[in-house]
């Protein structure tokens, strides 16, 4: 049923729900503007989404988008900089300056008995969608929006909001609600079971528990999403800074075995299950702090497991250690590249994060100082650390590179002289004997 919900909740109900005032002075100018145009030229517009949700939630929205009953080629003149985007769904990006606005046309229900709208929709035998140019009304378009919680509409002109699928009863009650039948849903998009978990854990509300029941069991479905697009999701997932939380909660849905195939038997091992939160925590802490991350950091944790585990086997079979690490890598980053496509700017830093812990150990001669100044030794070195702390015997590696570090040129120097006589030994020449005639 549709909600009318003035600005002026009283301030009672605001303290007993826990819902901020939202007012058109807290929407951003440019996001405010678009609306305005588009209603000027006499289309419906309204802000929508998470940047609603956020606002009510006493949060600051990272974005703002609008959602109008215009077509994105009669959006696009609207606007000096602006261009459609997309495929499976067409929307519109309008530029003001750094930032980008995005325009949605309103969707209409994805089966054609719902709704008279004109429509372009293909779904795959599963049932997902693999072409989603529908438009529709407003209603419908709330309807066909995967969460309730973003499923609310603010109209900066009239100062008033609009709640077709009861998702300011979620926000007050903190949980996260699938708009349909949640096995319907994500069967049309998949990936909407990673949303539910990504939603959860950033906001720390519950998921409903019909909208979580049929998630371990259509987990498999995530095998059809494209590679890259997968990628673009684990994004989200991991460096979001709630990525410990969501961690755990892809672990109890069954959702992280298919992010990351062969997971499974290191997340389930005490030292992997604690590399894994230490370095989940370590990259939410570091964008709490407001220091730089890399998603290499966090994929080469999440597959350290499997290379160290298969370098072992490797070796054991009589392989060198460089040759079986370096096949070990090479399966590993095989198989999970299939699943999510991680680009080489990522990729090529966490085997170098993977290379440098084999070199670590090597401390002798001038070795020691010739890592210190390797472009991804602070990276290793961090990533030794948390090695350490997750439960691994490294013989005090870790302490040792931190006195290293902080100690002069002589110091260093007598550092390694102390480590004895177990450096590599260089291999005398032999001479060779005399020929008859010389």
């Amino acid at each position: 049923m549709l909600q009318f919900i003035s600005n002026l909740l009283s301030a009672k109900r605001r303290r007993r729900s826990g819902i901020a005032a939202i007012g058109p002075d807290m929407i951003d100018r440019n996001a405010r503007e678009v609306v305005k145009t588009l209603q000027k030229a006499g289309f419906e517009a309204y802000v929508v989404g998470g940047c609603v949700r956020d606002l009510l939630l006493g949060l600051k929205p990272k974005d703002f988008d609008v959602a109008t009953n215009a077509a994105p080629w009669e959006v696009k003149p609207l606007f000096r900089r602006a261009r459609v985007i997309g495929r499976r769904f067409q929307i519109v990006h309008a530029q003001f300056g750094r930032e980008i606005i995005e325009i949605t046309t309103f969707r209409a229900p994805a089966d054609s008995e719902q709704s008279g709208a004109s429509r372009h929709l293909k779904q795959s035998d599963s049932g997902m969608l693999t072409r989603d140019n529908v438009f529709g009304t407003l209603e419908e378009d709330a309807l066909r929006r995967d969460l309730t919680v973003n499923a609310l509409y603010y109209d900066p002109s009239s100062d008033t909001l609009y709640d077709f699928a009861d998702g300011l009863d979620d926000i007050e009650r903190r949980t996260i609600r699938m708009i349909g039948d949640p096995a319907t849903r994500y069967r049309e998009d998949p990936v909407r079971m990673l949303r539910a978990v990504r939603f959860a854990a950033k906001l720390g509300f519950t998921i409903d528990k019909k909208t979580a029941a049929p998630i371990a069991k259509l987990a498999p479905m995530l095998g059809q999403i494209s590679s890259s697009r997968l990628f673009d999701e684990s994004l989200k997932l991991f460096l979001s800074g709630d990525g410990l939380a969501t961690y755990q909660l892809l672990r109890d849905y069954a959702l992280l075995a298919e992010l990351v195939p062969g997971v499974a038997k290191a997340d389930q091992d005490p030292t992997g299950y604690r590399l894994f939160e230490l370095a989940f925590n370590n990259t939410d802490q570091r964008l709490a702090d407001g220091k730089s991350i890399t998603p290499a950091f966090i994929w080469a944790a999440l597959l350290w497991p499997q290379v160290a585990r298969n370098a072992a086997k490797l070796e054991a079979s009589g392989q060198s250690p460089a040759i079986a690490f370096e096949e070990a890598a090479n399966r590993v980053m095989g198989l999970q590249l299939a699943r999510t496509s991680i680009p080489r700017r990522f990729s090529q830093p966490m085997r170098e994060i993977w290379e440098l812990q084999g070199r670590l150990p090597q401390r002798f001669g001038s070795r020691a100082e010739r890592l210190v100044e390797r472009q991804r030794f602070r990276a290793a070195y961090d990533f030794l650390l948390l090695r350490e702390e997750s439960g691994e015997q490294l013989d005090g590696l870790g302490q040792w590179w931190t006195d290293y570090q902080q100690c002069d040129t002589e110091q260093r120097r007598q550092m390694v002289n102390l480590l004895g006589s177990g450096g590599p030994k260089k291999r005398r020449r032999r001479k060779r004997p005399a020929r008859s005639g010389d």
